[in-house]
C-alpha cells in the first residue's frame, strides 16, 4: 500500500518557512525525512528546540507508532543516527503503553552501551521516574549481549546517567560483565582516551621537568597511539577525530599505518561514518603545517571516494540540481556538493547549481570526489532560491532530475512567468516532451516540498545508503516505505 504517494486531489499548497510557494508534506515523510537528516541542532530556519517540539508532534500525531519505531531503528543501524533515534526512543517510552512489540525495540535501538545511558538521561529529564517497564526490560535485554569491552569502553562515569546507572535501573540477566561493572573490577578497556591518560601518568615523567617532561611525555603518548593504531583497536571515527595528534608525533611508521587504516573499505563501511565527516577531517588537517599532513589527506581524499563508491549508475540523461542559496551554506550544502558530485560522477550526469539564477557546471568526472567538492565550493553563491530558473536552463529531455535542496524555494521564476518550481516543471515536460523522474532530497527536513509527492520521490539522508534506495525506486516508488516495513521488530 502506497503511504507517501497520495492522489493529486489530497495535495495541499502551504507557505514555506522563507514564504515561498510550496506543498506540505504527509506526516509520515517528513518525520523520516528529519530522522534521517537533523543532528538536533540548530538549522537556518528552524532552532535546536523547535525542531525537537517538531518531531514529538509528529510522534504524537501518527497513530502507527510501531511504524515510528521501525523507522527509529532504521535510523540509527543503517544511516548512523544517534541523537534523533534517542529521542524517538524516549518518546516512544513516553506515548506508547502496553504494546508487545516495546520491548524488542529498545533491544535492537540500542546499538552501543551509550545509547542506553543517553536514552535514559534524556527520559529522566523530561519526564521523570520511574522509567516504563518496556524500556527498562528492553535495555537489561541489551546490556545483556554486550561484552565486557564495550561496557568498559562506554561507562559513562561522571555523567547524569552512567553505565552503572542503567545496569541498576535495568537489571540485565546473565551477564557477568554487568556484575563486574557493578563492584568495578572489570577491566578498563583499552580505548585511546584510557591509554593517553595512562602515558600521562607514566611515573617516569615524575623525575622530569620543563622540555625534558614534554619530550617525554610525547614520546609516550606517540607509543600509545601507534599501539592503537597498529593493533587497529582504535575506531574509524575515533582515528578521524585523532589526526591532528597522531600528525603532532612525526612518526612516519604511525601515520603510514593511520593512513592504511583510514582507507580501509572494510572500516569505513562498518563504520557508518558519514561522508561529511571526512570534509571535517581534511579542513583541521590542511591547517596544520606538518610535512606528513599531504599523507593523511591523500588517505582522506581516497576514503572519501570509498564512502560513496556504492553510488548506482543510471542509464539515461541526468541532470542533478545542487541548491546553493543562502540557507545552504555550511554543512548542508557540503553533503549537497558531495551527493551531486557522487552522482555525476557514476552516471555522467550533467550538473547545474541554482541560488538566485541556475547555470550548468562543467567538471572533470576523472577528477577525486574531494577536488571536485573543493572546486564546487568555489562556485557558492549565497543568494536567493530561484529552483524554477533550473528548468528555464534545461533545453533538452532529461530521464531524471535530482534535486538537492532544504526546499525553501521563495524567488519567482522568469519562466513562461510561473513563481513555483512545480508549475515550471509541468511546463518544462510540455516544451521537450518528457517525464522524467524527479527525486527530491531533502537536505534539512523542514516538512515543506517544492513538488506535491504524487509527482515525485521524496528522500532524505545523508549516507549512501540513500543511494540504495534512489536504486530501488526507479522500480518501485515506495522504496523508501518498504524499507522501514522491512525492519524487524
Amino acid at each position: 500500500m502506497a503511504r507517501f504517494n497520495k492522489p493529486s486531489s489530497t495535495v495541499t499548497r502551504t507557505t514555506n518557512l522563507a514564504g515561498g510557494p510550496a506543498f506540505v508534506e504527509s506526516p509520515k515523510l517528513e518525520l523520516i525525512s528529519v530522522l534521517l537528516t537533523s543532528f538536533l541542532q540548530d538549522k537556518y530556519y528552524r532552532s535546536s528546540k523547535e525542531e525537537i517540539q517538531r518531531i514529538r508532534d509528529l510522534i504524537a500525531a501518527e497513530k502507527d507508532k510501531l511504524w515510528v519505531a521501525k523507522a527509529a531503528i532504521y535510523a540509527r543501524n543503517e544511516h548512523g543516527m544517534r541523537s534523533i533515534s534517542h529521542l524517538v526512543g524516549a518518546e516512544i517510552a513516553h506515548q506508547v503503553k502496553g504494546e508487545r512489540w516495546t520491548r524488542k525495540f529498545f533491544d535492537k535501538l540500542a546499538r552501543r552501551p551509550d545509547d542506553i545511558t543517553e536514552m535514559l538521561a534524556l527520559y529522566g529529564t523530561k519526564y521523570g521516574k520511574p522509567f516504563p517497564n518496556a524500556m527498562r526490560d528492553g535495555f537489561g535485554m541489551a546490556l545483556a549481549r554486550f561484552d565486557g569491552y564495550q561496557l568498559a569502553k562506554y561507562k559513562s562515569d561522571g555523567k547524569a546517567v552512567s553505565l552503572v546507572d542503567a545496569i541498576n535501573i535495568c537489571h540485565p540477566r546473565g551477564s557477568e560483565y554487568c556484575g563486574m561493572l557493578v563492584k568495578g573490577t572489570l577491566p578498563s578497556a583499552n580505548t585511546w582516551e584510557t591509554k593517553l591518560t595512562k602515558a600521562g601518568e607514566d611515573e617516569s615523567l615524575n623525575a622530569l621537568s620543563g622540555t625534558e617532561r614534554e619530550e617525554k611525555l610525547k614520546e609516550l603518548k606517540t607509543d600509545a597511539w601507534r599501539k592503537l593504531v597498529l593493533s587497529g583497536k582504535i575506531g574509524y571515527f575515533a582515528l578521524l577525530r585523532n589526526l591532528r595528534n597522531i600528525l603532532a608525533s612525526n612518526d612516519e611508521d604511525l601515520i603510514t599505518s593511520a593512513s592504511e587504516l583510514l582507507t580501509d573499505k572494510r572500516l569505513i563501511k562498518r563504520s557508518l561514518v558519514m561522508p561529511f565527516r571526512f570534509l571535517s577531517a581534511i579542513e583541521e588537517v590542511e591547517k596544520l603545517q606538518n610535512v606528513h599532513a599531504r599523507t593523511v589527506l591523500r588517505a582522506l581524499s581516497v576514503a572519501l571516494d570509498y564512502s560513496m563508491d556504492s553510488v548506482p549508475k543510471f542509464e539515461g540523461k541526468t541532470l542533478v540540481a545542487l541548491d546553493d542559496s543562502g540557507s545552504m551554506a555550511g554543512r548542508t550544502f557540503a553533503i549537497g556538493a558531495i551527493f551531486a558530485i557522487a552522482l555525476m560522477k557514476s552516471s555522467n550526469a550533467l550538473l547545474c547549481m541554482f541560488s538566485d539564477r541556475a547555470r550548468f557546471i562543467t567538471l572533470n568526472p576523472d577528477d577525486s570526489t574531494l577536488g571536485l567538492v573543493q572546486r564546487i565550493n568555489t562556485q557558492f553563491r549565497g543568494h536567493g532560491t530561484n529552483m524554477p530558473a533550473v528548468f528555464e536552463v534545461a533545453t533538452q529531455p532529461f530521464d531524471r532530475i535530482v534535486i538537492l535542496s532544504d526546499m525553501q524555494t521563495w524567488m519567482a521564476g522568469n519562466f513562461y512567468g510561473l513563481r513555483d518550481a512545480n508549475s515550471a516543471f509541468e511546463r518544462y515536460k510540455i516544451t521537450h516532451k518528457c517525464n522524467p523522474r524527479v527525486y527530491s532530497f531533502d537536505l534539512q527536513g523542514y516538512g515543506q516540498l517544492s513538488f506535491p509527492e504524487p509527482n515525485v520521490f521524496c528522500l532524505a539522508g545523508w549516507s549512501e545508503k540513500t543511494f540504495d534506495v534512489m536504486r530501488h525506486l526507479e522500480t518501485d516508488r515506495n522504496a523508501m516505505i518498504r524499507a522501514i516495513d522491512n525492519v524487524v521488530i
